[in-house]
């Protein structure tokens, strides 16, 4: 073996080394760097495994693509035939391969005999990131594809898994498991990314945390079906895999063309969660789309006014909002054709001239008037039965043919695959943003796809989701000025994939500030707080029922892209003036926030949560210490700050919150800092920590830490 079939590449803060001998390249290392002058023979000599008794007499290895017809025993990474059930297990062989500028290379193999090209595209910077297409070299033949996955090794030492589950509601709650024998799988056909198993993974050394611990993570980039796995073999080798799930029959490959699987995205970090989830988040922050003008605060009057929509009251909510300090006015649902409640109206995007008989024009200029921008609520994939245009284009829906289709939520899903939807889409869309001053898009989409099939009558998620792509590219490209979020019953869609193309998701339909703890750490975990949207809601929760305090409400969604989503109208004086202090408190820190490293730490105790944000030079923070529920321990531990400069001495204070009480909790004496604020080195923080007061549960302290 020699130097050119092997390939170093070196990242910020891991080593990848890819081995090309095998055909479909195999990475024979991820994870903590090398220097320049690494001896890669030695390194692939040093590891090369024995052939044990009892088994084949090769050891087929755990590549990019593992290969069955290679005499791998685990999960194929390819699966697929031609129609009379022949290339069913390839086996590539290298053909040629390229180094690009950007520290990546890109590999061919083939299989002659099967005629089939699989082309490798491997780059390295902040994370690690994995494309492969599969080209059907036949003339005659076309190449069913049921899957293509990509899979990275991983090293005996990642035994702890750490993967994602949830519902609506309540996404994104982190459960981990041993990762020592088996499989553990995901399954995902709900046609979006799902609020239940969304494509992220983390493998680390036994009970890794967020500051110690090596940690491998993986993200597939993808809006659409999706399965996850981690597998250990029975010889020992461990992999994680990913890649899109296909309906039966979903996916056949033509002669000459080809199919190109979604992006692996994987992070390594050699201490700990929260710097491997700073790798998702630079690598996020370095593409072009990516919003780099401040987040304007918004208000969203989908919980203030849900589809009672009038123009009075309207306007006095948005002269309340511009009173309070908001950047934005969103009119969600209940604006459009018919659309007086969730039953009808979906797919005719034209302004209800029932609700607004003098068309949205007077709001948008009352809106402008006062100094915010307008945003408004749409769902172009839907339709409902009872709407103009299923009524004259019933054939639009994505459903089969010959069955009485499945509702969710009274709607719909709209073939945006077919050419006359994709236009009518198209066209409102465009007609609303060229005659309106609008510069925000809430982009929604509320139910699954079930029984979905194209023209044809195969199955159509695959191709909905790529013309779903196609449908917000086209509309970027003729109004590049308006800003897009994704919203899929709140988190259902939240992935890296749609952020290429919008510029913030909606986390969550919860507004509960307690659930909100969980779902945002957990969403912290691979986005970045900018594009994470964190609404300041109602008293009452009516999600939950819960009732919470303003200042623990503002606490909550001060982390992330800050809006506010309830009626302003119906506080009190003194709440209002809570809502716009906690705004001034958020484009206080809006900076830091938005641009610097998110941190958690590693709880003392399952009844509270730290996080925060550090500059990236480390000379200021803010950080919040939330009490979640009570604890068995009177008073609780001191919050230790890892990762800030050992010899800077920093001045740490209360960031005192609207009508907050903390100073005041349950104990006949708080720690002096809470009023007086402290001076401490940055060793002292990391080593000692600061002794934090007694809280009520469902409360938050948030603290100021700058370096002098």
């Amino acid at each position: 073996m020699g130097w050119a079939m092997l390939i170093h590449l070196t990242g910020s803060w891991a080593s990848v080394i890819v081995d090309l001998s095998t055909g479909v390249p195999t990475i024979r290392h991820w994870g903590a760097l090398f220097g320049s002058d690494i001896d890669l023979d030695a390194i692939v000599a040093a590891t090369t495994r024995p052939i044990a008794h009892g088994g084949l007499d090769i050891e087929a290895p755990v590549s990019l693509v593992p290969e069955h017809g290679s005499g791998f025993t685990g999960h194929p990474g390819l699966l697929g035939h031609r129609r009379r059930g022949t290339a069913w297990a390839p086996r590539f062989s290298y053909e040629s391969h390229t180094m690009g500028d950007d520290n990546s290379v890109t590999a061919h193999a083939i299989d002659t005999v099967a005629q089939l090209r699989l082309t490798s595209v491997i780059s390295l910077d902040d994370v690690l990131c994995v494309r492969v297409t599969l080209t059907n070299l036949s003339t005659t033949d076309r190449y069913l594809l049921d899957q293509l996955d990509i899979a990275l090794p991983l090293p005996a030492q990642a035994n702890e898994l750490m993967q994602f589950s949830g519902r609506w509601t309540r996404e994104l709650h982190p459960h981990r498991v041993a990762f020592e024998r088996g499989s553990f799988v995901t399954e995902n056909r709900r046609g979006r990314t799902s609020h239940e198993s969304p494509p992220v993974m983390f493998v680390g050394t036994h009970a890794f945390g967020e500051w110690h611990g090596e940690v491998w993570g993986a993200h597939l980039a993808w809006s659409g079906n999706h399965h996850t796995r981690a597998e250990v073999l029975a010889d020992g080798r461990r992999y994680i895999q990913m890649g899109e799930q296909f309906h039966p029959g979903e996916i056949s490959i033509d002669p000459g063309a080809s199919y190109t699987t979604p992006e692996l995205i994987a992070t390594y970090s050699p201490t700990g969660l929260t710097q491997a989830a700073w790798g998702f988040h630079r690598s996020m922050r370095q593409r072009v789309a990516h919003p780099t003008s401040p987040r304007p605060v918004l208000l969203n009057t989908w919980e203030a006014v849900y589809f009672d929509h009038n123009h009075e009251r309207l306007t006095q909510l948005a002269d309340a909002a511009a009173a309070a300090g908001i950047e934005r006015f969103v009119l969600d649902d209940g604006w459009f054709g018919s659309r007086r409640d969730d039953r009808r109206g979906l797919g005719d995007w034209w302004v209800s001239p029932e609700v607004y008989p003098h068309g949205l024009a007077p709001l948008i200029d009352h809106v402008r008037s006062l100094g915010m921008e307008f945003g408004i609520w749409v769902e172009p994939e839907m339709v409902n039965p009872d709407s103009d245009l299923y009524r004259a284009h019933p054939d639009r829906a994505l459903v089969t043919e010959g069955y009485e289709p499945v509702l969710g939520r009274n709607q719909l899903v709209l073939n945006l695959a077919h050419p006359g939807a994709y236009a009518h889409v198209l066209g409102q869309l465009d007609a609303l943003l060229r005659d309106h001053d609008i510069a925000y898009v809430k982009w929604d989409m509320n139910r699954d796809h079930v029984h979905g099939s194209g023209a044809d009558g195969s199955a159509g998620t695959h191709a909905q989701t790529e013309a779903l792509y196609r449908l917000i590219d086209e509309l970027t490209a003729l109004h590049p000025l308006v800003e897009i979020e994704s919203c899929s019953s709140g988190g259902g869609r939240i992935d890296h994939e749609i952020l290429r193309r919008t510029r913030r998701v909606w986390t969550s339909d919860c507004n509960d500030a307690l659930e909100r703890q969980t779902i945002q750490r957990g969403a912290s975990m691979f986005i970045p707080p900018e594009v994470m949207g964190a609404h300041i809601g109602p008293r009452r929760s009516h999600t939950t029922g819960r009732n919470h305090s303003l200042s623990f409400r503002i606490a909550t969604a001060m982390f992330g892209h800050l809006g506010v989503e309830c009626n302003l109208l119906d506080m009190t004086e003194a709440e209002r003036n809570g809502v716009a202090e906690g705004i001034a408190i958020h484009k206080r820190f809006r900076s830091l926030l938005h641009t610097g490293d998110v941190v958690r730490f590693d709880p003392t105790t399952a009844a509270a949560h730290a996080h925060g944000v550090y500059s990236p030079d480390r000379r200021e923070a803010l950080v919040a210490y939330t009490q979640l529920q009570t604890d068995m321990s009177l008073t609780p531990a001191p919050l230790r700050l890892p990762g800030l400069v050992a010899d800077c001495l920093y001045r740490v204070e209360r960031v005192a919150l609207p009508l907050d009480r903390a100073e005041r909790g349950p104990a006949r004496a708080q720690p002096s800092w809470l009023k007086d604020g402290i001076t401490l080195s940055g060793h002292h923080l990391a080593v000692l920590g600061l002794q934090l007061p007694v809280m009520n549960p469902e409360t938050a302290l948030l603290i100021s830490i700058r370096c002098h």
